[in-house]
């Protein structure tokens, strides 16, 4: 039994360990043998020890694990009074757990830990149930046993492989490599039919990290190991699981009473599970699952080295079990994990909006105290509320692609302070524009006020007004008109707009691309943060320059949609705003997708009919790709594997990989269509798609880009 002197120095060491690294909360878990055998007066010193250490330091998280055989309401009154999570080891039904958990006598315990849960899930305790444990047993039926589980309404359930090494391989009653993965995949189609009743972290974690999310168990995942056990005697191990692995496995040489905790994480056999992925067998590190398994649980890789020495540097001994665990939940799942953003336009078009929104929340979070910015917040935060018309303008304002620009340039601006960094007062009377802006859109009855500086103000989606001479500052008064609009400087009012005529208003430019069911897209050659791009944008074109770019993209799309009509039709969905870039094509004349929201994209104004259907072509591809990064896990880990490319002269991270033959696919169908094809460009693209069909950094969601890139590939060859 831990001794008191015990308890006092670990908590001591523990809250040395939370000030020193400024932990914001700790887990203790109470941890057996079976710890309720200390009894109530030991178990309440430990959560009096640590909670006053504690106190003032970091929270506390503390839990116990217990086969629940000695759970009485004597024990649950103490855990409540200090919080203590209650954890209980069950193997399932009678059957199931009398299979390693009878008396010395033979007599059954399945009734007992039955009477101790239902005691734990009744008034006052429940808030105490943290789950259940149940180590898998291929012998048992995987149906009963999750039934017999879920009846007890745990929050959640753990299932854990048997410890095992290669030199003490776990029980497989077949013979068979994957009878670990086969019971457990029973029981993830019964979870599935069942309408996944209950939280069960390991089958949560691996669709977490098919995903591209973190793993949530230690078993699983590249995640290091934050953990450290002490023993009753005060001494500081591994965790306790290496000690199936060989004797002496888990030792540190420390103790609570000469040693820190720091010391115990800069120890070899700490640092060793703390290194993610190069922590892993070479074998495990080519391995497309890896990120899900992680190569297994340490312990399970232990082999003996042939001189007589231990090793961890192996694959686990389930690896045939995990591997096929990640194939088949991924199997399962792939088309409910796959990010809707990839193959439903309009999803992608409202997560992009939400991100706007959500970067601008950020921003007004960061302009607390300015009296500009709040009255202009104010008046968005009406046009929001003027039912659908109020709504249809705030969208549009919050789509423009370049209110995307603006908004990450202030935040950059004001990152390192407050309202009074240089980039308060542009993003103050932005935002004042573009509520003015949603204003006029909307047709709204609202006051909309707007400063200006050098005698003009740009409203975002509608065009530049001019109220006075260069270098000229002041305020104006703007409300929507019948035809048009109208503005108030002073104690003159003036007509803009559509109808009006006025040579002070600059209006936004549109075009229609030609064919059906097409949308006029913005020709914006106004907005100040239109200089998001590679090259610099052009100015204000004439109007004869914007009549002959109009008649120019015509015939680009026309090409383009005789070419390679599928692709036009792609790029088409979405695009909203083309902006004429400074200079000529580049040597492929491709389109430019700089740093703005979906929608944009830059074009050479000096690049020919056959260079802009170029343009508009991989731009739009560009945008497309970069558009779904931005609101869905394509791939995690990025930079952790490095990939041959065809293109390029040496190894790129998967995102290289991935964008370049996004976009190339599309160029090697119109250079076909138009009978000039790349020499070996179809053999570069499989090699790069073969690569990435094994990456392991790919997504569920990133997969299935992965295979309708093939498929598009198919069709250009065919």
């Amino acid at each position: 039994m831990i001794s008191p002197e015990v308890i006092s120095h670990t908590a001591s060491r523990l809250a040395e360990h939370a000030r020193d690294h400024a932990l914001p909360s700790v887990t203790v878990i109470l941890h057996g043998g079976e710890p309720l055998l200390a009894g109530t007066a030991r178990l309440r010193l430990v959560c009096e020890e640590f909670t006053r250490a504690l106190a003032g330091t970091a929270g506390l998280d503390l839990r116990i694990h217990t086969n629940g055989l000695q759970l009485s309401r004597r024990y649950l009154d103490l855990f409540a009074e200090f919080g203590v999570r209650v954890g209980i080891s069950l193997d399932g039904d009678r059957a199931a757990n009398d299979r390693h958990r009878r008396f010395a006598d033979g007599r059954t315990s399945h009734p007992l830990v039955l009477a101790a849960v239902a005691l734990l899930r009744s008034e006052p305790y429940r808030h105490l149930y943290q789950g259940l444990l149940c180590t898998v047993d291929v012998a048992n039926d995987p149906i009963a046993v999750l039934d017999a589980l879920v009846e007890l309404e745990p929050p959640r359930v753990d299932f854990l492989l048997p410890h095992a090494t290669w030199e003490t391989p776990p029980v497989r009653p077949d013979g068979a490599p994957d009878a670990y993965a086969r019971w457990l995949l029973r029981v993830f189609d019964h979870w599935e039919r069942l309408g996944r009743p209950v939280s069960v972290r390991l089958f949560e974690s691996l669709l977490s990290t098919l995903r591209g999310g973190p793993s949530l168990t230690e078993s699983l995942g590249l995640a290091p190991t934050d953990l450290v056990v002490v023993e009753t005697d005060g001494t500081l191990e591994q965790v306790d699981s290496l000690k199936s692995a060989y004797e002496g496995a888990a030792a540190t040489g420390f103790d609570v009473f000469a040693h820190s905790f720091d010391e115990v994480a800069a120890h070899p056999g700490v640092r060793a599970r703390q290194l993610g992925l190069d922590g892993v067998s070479a074998t495990c590190r080519r391995c497309p699952v890896v990120r899900s398994c992680g190569g297994g649980l340490y312990t399970h890789r232990y082999r003996a080295d042939p001189d007589g020495g231990g090793g961890f540097g192996h694959p686990s001994v389930y690896c045939t079990d995990l591997r096929e665990l990640v194939d088949g939940v991924e199997g399962r799942t792939a088309s409910r994990q796959t990010a809707p953003e990839l193959t439903d336009p309009a999803e992608l078009a409202r997560s992009q909006e939400q991100l706007t929104r959500v970067l601008l929340a950020r921003l007004n979070a960061d302009r607390t105290g300015d009296p500009e910015w709040a009255r202009s917040w104010e008046l968005l935060a009406c046009v929001e509320r003027a039912g659908e018309a109020g709504a249809d303008a705030l969208g549009a304002v919050l789509g423009h692609p370049f209110t995307r620009t603006w908004v990450l340039e202030a935040l950059d601006a004001g990152r390192d302070g407050h309202p009074g960094t240089p980039g308060a007062p542009d993003a103050a009377r932005r935002l004042a524009a573009l509520a003015a802006a949603a204003v006029l859109r909307g047709g709204l009855d609202l006051p909309a006020e707007v400063p200006y500086r050098d005698g003009e103000v740009y409203l975002p989606t509608l065009g530049l007004l001019r109220l006075g001479a260069p270098g000229t500052r002041g305020r104006a008064a703007l409300r929507a008109t019948g035809t048009g609009y109208a503005v108030r400087d002073g104690r003159a009012e003036h007509r803009f707009g559509p109808a009006a005529g006025d040579a002070r208003w600059l209006p936004v430019r549109s075009w229609s691309p030609p064919g059906p069911d097409t949308a006029p897209v913005a020709l914006e050659d106004l907005d100040p943060h239109r200089n998001c791009f590679a090259r610099p944008p052009r100015l204000r074109l004439g109007a004869g320059e914007a009549e002959e770019w109009r008649a120019r993209l015509g015939a680009a799309w026309t090409l383009l949609h005789s070419a390679v009509p599928e692709f036009a039709r792609a790029a088409a969905a979405g695009l909203t705003t083309l902006t004429p870039l400074a200079g000529g094509p580049r040597a492929h004349g491709w389109g430019e997708a700089g740093r703005h929201g979906p929608g944009a994209l830059g074009v050479p104004y000096g690049a020919g009919v056959r260079e802009t259907a170029l343009a508009l072509l991989t731009g739009r591809r560009r945008a497309r790709l970069r558009a779904l990064t931005e609101v869905a896990d394509l791939y995690a880990l990025d930079g952790q594997w490095q990939h041959p490319s065809p293109w390029r002269e040496r190894p790129v991270p998967v995102s290289r990989l991935l964008a370049d033959v996004h976009e190339r696919v599309a160029v090697e169908a119109y250079r076909r269509a138009t009978a000039a094809p790349e020499p070996g460009a179809s053999d570069r693209i499989q090699r790069a798609l073969d690569r990435l069909a094994g990456a392991a950094e790919l997504t569920s969601t990133g997969k299935r880009l992965v295979a309708e890139l093939r498929w598009e590939s198919k069709a250009v060859d065919a």
